[in-house]
């Protein structure tokens, strides 16, 4: 348990400073405030606080430069900064983070929000300075103890998102198939039963050529002849649409499929076009955009023997990634300059010396300099505040490198896009089961 830290709220506006001292205090914590850059400069000197709150527009010093000057002192630069802006804009949180500040606050606050995220900081206030301590006296051991509580956390998260998944994609399955397998099996003696009735007419027809004029005023107001033609067609979009629900359903066990104790044979093409079917929704056309295109090129690649839910995990984090570039760069364009230069995300494999190479390219809005280092690490995300959790990449990392002892690399280009590489070793027997049968082919 940490105990409620001292917490610096620094804002010229003396509105904001009411209302988030009051927020802050009647959760329990200390509140110390500042109205300006430099008396929270001062202050921070003077009694250093366990987590600043700082607003960025700010006459005289800005919060931008108050956060460079705490984190250039060495006495200060430890303190977790959270950001209170009304900015929304992907280089305004760019340069924050930069800077160094752990957090946004997006204006106007939502109370419930805000009072988690200066938990969270607070608590991992609290664990740092614990893991300092740690360091001081034993710097070799507590690296390594650090390493392994950011891998088990990562574990955990990806454990309790796979184990959540799964047990909803069971509950959902079997609530569909129930009904699907009704329906499924009913359709076929409903074609016989109208095939029936359409022949029962045609012999009522032949019998009794000269019908009544009610009858004959009936016939034509539900036009017959159309029906006839019509109703098996429906009949068999029923059919189409029951295959297609079978289609979802299967894809989402594949997604979700529970792993082993142990790596097993999969079918990497399966996972990725299941992963593709799920995402689907977000792929469509809408009134901002054209559909986005999701090319695959898929090699010759054998069954990898791979934990296969865990690595559709980092399929599905790698294309909604894309999809999320995809969208970030549509910003400023009409729909005529999307379909123009149309968003695209192409998925390659092949296979290349013993390994399983998976290639996920979008041609987005690409990844900076500065950034592009920090994109696997724990908690580092570029998203807005409730976008992103900064796990994603992280954990997609430790699958692909802990527990399949491959390889995951980024390719980008500021303005041209980004490519996410998987490396995956395939057994050597697939290997050689798959060159073997090309020789015999060949023969």
């Amino acid at each position: 348990m940490y105990s409620p830290g001292l917490i610096l709220v620094v804002d010229d506006t003396p509105a904001n400073l009411e209302v988030v001292c009051e927020t802050l205090s009647d959760a329990g914590y200390e509140v110390a405030t500042a109205i300006n850059g430099d008396r929270a400069l001062k202050r921070v000197q003077a009694y250093p606080p366990d987590l600043i709150l700082l607003d960025v527009q700010m006459p005289g010093i800005d919060g931008f430069e108050t956060c460079q000057r705490l984190k250039a002192d060495p006495t200060t630069a430890s303190i977790p900064i959270i950001f209170m802006t009304a900015l929304s804009d992907a280089d305004s949180k760019e340069k924050g983070f930069v800077l160094g500040a752990v957090d946004y606050i997006t204006k106007p606050f939502q109370e419930k929000e805000m009072l988690a995220r200066v938990k969270t900081h607070l608590q991992l206030r609290e664990l740092t300075k614990n893991l300092e301590q740690r360091v001081a006296e034993q710097t070799a051991d507590l690296e390594a103890a650090l390493t392994q509580v950011q891998q088990s956390q990562l574990h955990l998260v990806q454990t309790e998102k796979m184990s959540a998944l799964g047990n909803l994609v069971a509950g959902v399955a079997h609530e569909i198939n129930n009904p699907l397998g009704f329906i499924a099996g009913n359709l076929k003696p409903a074609q016989d039963y109208i095939q029936d009735l359409f022949n029962l007419i045609e012999l009522y027809q032949k019998e009794l050529p000269y019908p009544s004029a009610s009858l004959q005023e009936f016939v034509e107001e539900i036009d017959l002849e159309y029906l006839q033609e019509d109703l098996p067609k429906l009949i068999d979009s029923m059919q189409e649409g029951v295959d297609r629900i079978h289609t979802i359903s299967t894809s989402l066990r594949t997604f979700s499929r529970s792993d082993c104790d142990r790596p097993i044979p999969y079918n990497i093409h399966d996972g990725i076009d299941s992963t593709i079917l799920i995402l689907k929704h977000r792929l469509k056309a809408n009134e901002c955009r054209p559909e986005i295109q999701v090319i695959t090129d898929y090699g010759d690649l054998p069954q990898v023997e791979c934990f296969a839910g865990q690595l559709n995990q980092v399929f599905m984090n790698l294309l909604a990634n894309a999809i999320d570039a995809l969208e970030e760069s549509n910003q400023g364009r009409n729909f005529a300059q999307i379909k123009a230069n149309p968003n695209q995300i192409t998925v390659k494999t092949q296979l290349s010396e013993s390994q399983a190479v998976i290639r996920i390219q979008d041609n987005g809005i690409g990844i900076t300099d500065a950034v592009k280092p920090k994109i696997f690490e724990h908690l580092f995300t570029t998203k807005g505040v409730g976008q992103g959790t900064g796990l994603g990449l992280a954990i997609a990392r430790q699958i692909v490198v802990q527990k399949h002892s491959g390889t995951l690399e980024v390719n980008s280009t500021l303005g041209e896009g980004t490519e996410f590489v998987i490396s995956i070793p395939v057994k050597e027997l697939a290997v050689k089961d798959i060159q073997a049968t090309i020789c015999v082919d060949a023969a």
